[in-house]
């Protein structure tokens, strides 16, 4: 009987609908394929932090590369994405804090003196998901 519950809540859970709604970040400007593509779909809260509730990677492909984050909530985000050519989990920067791998933002905001604001790079995630495209910058 134990068995027999234990079975009909795991495809009760299994069948439970997703919580939220997928976003697909299509990267460009990739310079090679070393590594992997890292974003993060962030609410005002954790943006430019390293926690990020919603997050994958892919390997990184020369030209583009497409990541899909799935089961975000509907709110406003903002995306970050950053080219983890050594795949050691963090966005490298030089003495100066520069950063030395690509990276880039929704909307593709400017970034003359450091990043961009979470307005310049938000956006209003609904029901149906969102896609969205990136431009990575590379500093060096």
């Amino acid at each position: 009987m134990k068995t027999k519950l234990r079975l009909i809540a795991l495809l009760l859970i299994a069948a439970a609908p997703a919580q939220g709604s997928p976003v697909i970040v299509t990267v460009n400007g990739i310079r090679d394929g070393q590594g992997s593509i890292r974003v993060a779909v962030c609410p005002r809260a954790n943006f430019l932090q390293p926690l990020c509730p919603y997050v994958a990677r892919a390997p990184a492909h020369a030209g583009a590369t497409v990541v899909t984050i799935k089961d975000v909530p509907p709110g406003a985000y903002a995306v970050q994405a950053f080219h983890d050519a050594n795949d050691n989990g963090v966005l490298d920067r030089n003495w100066l804090g520069m950063p030395e791998e690509g990276m880039g933002f929704s909307h593709d905001p400017p970034m003359r003196y450091g990043p961009p604001d979470f307005d310049a790079a938000s956006f209003t995630l609904g029901a149906a998901g969102a896609t969205v495209a990136i431009v990575l910058r590379y500093f060096d």
